[in-house]
């Protein structure tokens, strides 16, 4: 029997939904763009590195709190999380625009610490909101969604990058502004077609895949469009504003698809209504009593999984019970050694440019965002597509990522002439992997049920690598090697500013790829079994 179909007005609606998803997301990597704007907070206060990146690391510790976000999300309509979030962001960048324009004089050191705190726990709400609600809209490709939301979260900092650049000059007050009130804008839009989509019927497998291969190509564009205004951003303010409005039209683009299966959908219902018709009491009746053996089917489920203990990887998991399991503290202290380390270095690339002769790090901010974005993007769809054919277990692509990521450190640590464009671009691809490829796999591993938690418990790995590489390691060895500037403050010029930071970061790689390596091992039945069912799947559709 054909797979049921949903209803055109419900499939035009989770498109939409997904459309306004890539915009919040395009819009809520606001926390990596510290570097665009940390010069001017370390002026204004008279910082010493350890306090700056101290600083950094309050923003981080923002998504410690994302555990109220992910509890939420298990309670709340998806609108509540993203009015949440918007204006928490817009509370905690607003006080940052008010210090750095200095409408206001600077505020106490720990008022600082909660406003960056509030902004990066904007975040989290927003990105649970988003990722949750659309995860479990289309179940059947969850590496395609996860490599397309978090690859515009990658692109979100050179969005906002580039755009201050053309418009502002890179004006770090005029920044501030865009990271307070674009993002509160758009999730107020979001609010209003973003929502969870019961699941009771099931979608054309082969029209998702399609649509989804529109929309990566789509993102390619941008970010290609992105790269090209990296090496062309001084060519005059005409050249800037014609920029601006193609980055707006770009943007906008993905709302081809909900168009298009708007009018697929008007066409082929008319044609359809009689035959409908005819054949509904039947199907009625039919989907009544295939609905009352399903429900009786889960409730026997349920009985059964409270009487098995604990429940085995691949089945609904509970937070506690997830937990328990050493899978997922392997997942977990492998994505801090990625993304700890890889979130250092973006915190820290405006003082690792300056230290390596650099005046303007906005480059490098958004080549490492660019290349980012291809990770993630990159990562998500590969990793589906060997899933489905050779059952590849998706730990594999993060270990790949943590030797490449080792790599780019080494680099780095060598500072020779272009080592920081090599070693961006590497950290970049690297950071991104691991986020894209680590959102589905929590899923595969312990189920949707909780995955709000579930998934916010492993972004504790951001403000804990946050305080551990970049806060610790990185600012109590830079001002070490740093020396003391007038009026307060400190700096340090050279490749040996950061190479020890390197050298450690590349060694926390190494044991991260030892990791990975060993969870590929222990889910090899798992995704062997995910990859016969979708073949299934695909079969019956």
């Amino acid at each position: 029997m054909g797979s049921s179909k949903l209803p055109p007005s419900t499939t035009v609606l989770k498109w939409l939904g997904f459309v306004s998803a890539v915009w919040v997301q395009a819009i809520s990597g606001n926390n990596y763009t510290f570097s665009n704007y940390s010069d001017a907070l370390k002026s204004l206060m008279s910082l010493t590195q350890l306090q700056l990146n101290n600083l950094s690391v309050a923003k981080d510790v923002g998504k410690a709190f994302g555990l109220l976000a992910g509890i939420a999300s298990d309670r709340f309509p998806t609108w509540v999380i993203l009015l949440i979030g918007s204006l928490e962001g817009l509370i905690g960048y607003g006080a940052q625009w008010l210090v750095v324009s200095q409408r206001i004089s600077p505020l106490p050191y720990w008022q600082m610490c909660f406003f960056l705190c509030l902004g990066g726990n904007s975040t989290t709400w927003m990105n649970t909101a988003v990722l949750v609600t659309c995860i479990r809209n289309f179940r059947k490709n969850r590496g395609p969604v996860s490599g397309i939301l978090k690859g515009y979260v990658g692109l979100s900092t050179a969005i906002f990058t580039d755009l201050c650049t053309a418009l502002f000059s890179d004006d770090p007050s005029s920044f501030l502004v865009m990271l307070a009130v674009v993002p509160f804008a758009v999730c107020l839009f979001a609010m209003f077609f973003l929502r969870e989509i019961p699941s009771t019927a099931t979608a054309n497998a082969q029209e998702e895949s399609s649509f989804f291969a529109v929309f990566n190509a789509l993102a390619v564009v941008v970010a290609v469009y992105l790269l090209g205004f990296d090496f062309i951003k001084n060519s005059g303010k005409v050249v800037s504003q014609l920029f601006s409005v193609g980055l707006l039209i770009l943007l906008g683009s993905p709302l081809v698809i909900p168009i298009y299966s708007f009018i697929k959908s008007w066409n082929s219902n008319q044609t359809q209504l009689d035959l409908e018709a005819k054949i509904e009491e039947p199907l009625l009746k039919e989907e009544a009593t295939a609905a009352a053996v399903e429900q009786s089917t889960v409730v026997k489920e349920e009985e059964i999984t409270e009487e098995r203990t604990p429940p085995v990887i691949g089945e609904e998991h509970t937070i506690f019970e997830a937990m328990k399991t050493v899978d997922f503290w392997v997942l977990f202290v492998s994505f801090l050694c990625g993304v700890g380390t890889g979130l250092a270095v973006m915190n820290n690339m405006g003082q690792i440019g300056l230290a390596l002769g650099y005046a303007d790090v906005s480059m490098f901010v958004s080549l490492t965002s660019i290349w980012g974005f291809f990770g993630r993007i990159l990562a998500g769809t590969i990793s589906e597509h060997f899933l489905k054919k050779s059952g590849t277990p998706r730990p594999l692509w993060n270990a790949a990522s943590q030797i490449l990521m080792t790599i780019g450190y080494i680099l780095m640590a060598m500072a020779m002439p272009g080592s920081l464009y090599i070693g961006s671009m590497v950290v970049g691809i690297c950071y991104g992997v691991r986020l894209s490829i680590t959102v589905p796999t929590a899923s595969e591993l312990f189920g949707l049920k909780y995955y709000g938690l579930i998934y916010n418990i492993l972004i504790l790995n951001l403000p804990i690598g946050s305080f551990l590489f970049s806060g610790l390691l990185a600012g109590f060895l830079y001002d070490m090697e740093a020396t003391p500037t007038p009026g307060g403050g400190n700096t340090c010029i050279g490749g040996h500013c950061y190479r020890i930071v390197f050298v450690v970061m590349a060694l926390a790689c190494v044991i991260g790829f030892v990791l990975d390596i060993w969870l590929a091992f222990r889910t090899k039945v798992l995704y062997s079994k995910l990859k016969a069912n979708k073949k299934s799947n695909k079969g019956s559709s």
